[in-house]
């Protein structure tokens, strides 16, 4: 899996649109993308994964006495490794039953006995780690699918407006996630958007 990937193929999407010709692959394959992004800007999250593990730096802060960092999403220890300018640190990962709970890790607490301490300076502290999700979950596909659907859909409308002024099914199309997207994704969305 790669970083921020489609969710979903135009293959799936075919399927769900219950479409059996190619005549328009490509536009379904555009919107598998745009909805897939759409996904990560509800989430303020990607479900993808790095295939290698990579450095990144953050700014640990100050909470209830102890050193806390707000890291992207982690499923995997497999490289991790911690470090501030004078050297490794010791830490834990929470939350503490992510991984059972099958959730990623969003911040690491320094422990207190670590050898290097961080400071509070801006990015002081690389963390090098296998980035990402393990698989995306199912919900997150279904939302996509859905949103996709939208998207491919509003090739008719494009003025914004569905249905028919005649028969009373006149409906504005909004420009945010389609409501039910809204609600499949409502347990993965992440309260702090991490800059890496």
């Amino acid at each position: 899996m790669a970083w921020a990937p489609a969710y979903v193929t135009p293959d799936d999407l075919k399927s769900y649109l219950y479409v059996g010709d190619t005549l328009d692959d490509v536009q379904l394959a555009s919107a598998a993308e745009a909805a897939s992004r759409a996904v990560d800007e509800q989430c303020h999250r990607q479900f993808g994964k790095l295939d290698e593990p990579a450095p990144r730096r953050y700014t640990a802060r100050l909470e209830c006495g102890r050193w806390v960092v707000d890291i992207d999403d982690l499923m995997s220890t497999t490289g991790l490794a911690v470090a501030v300018p004078a050297g490794p640190v010791m830490h834990e990962l929470e939350p503490v039953n992510a991984a059972a709970d099958g959730r990623p890790w969003t911040r690491l607490v320094v422990a207190a006995g670590s050898p290097n301490m961080p400071s509070g300076a801006d990015h002081e502290v690389t963390v090098t780690a296998l980035w990402g999700w393990a698989a995306v979950p199912v919900a997150v596909k279904q939302a996509t699918l859905l949103q996709a659907s939208r998207f491919a859909a509003r090739r008719q409308s494009p003025y914004g407006v569905a249905g028919s002024p005649s028969d009373g099914s006149e409906v504005r199309l909004l420009a945010r996630v389609d409501p039910d997207v809204a609600v499949i994704l409502a347990p993965y969305v992440r309260r702090q958007w991490v800059f890496a």
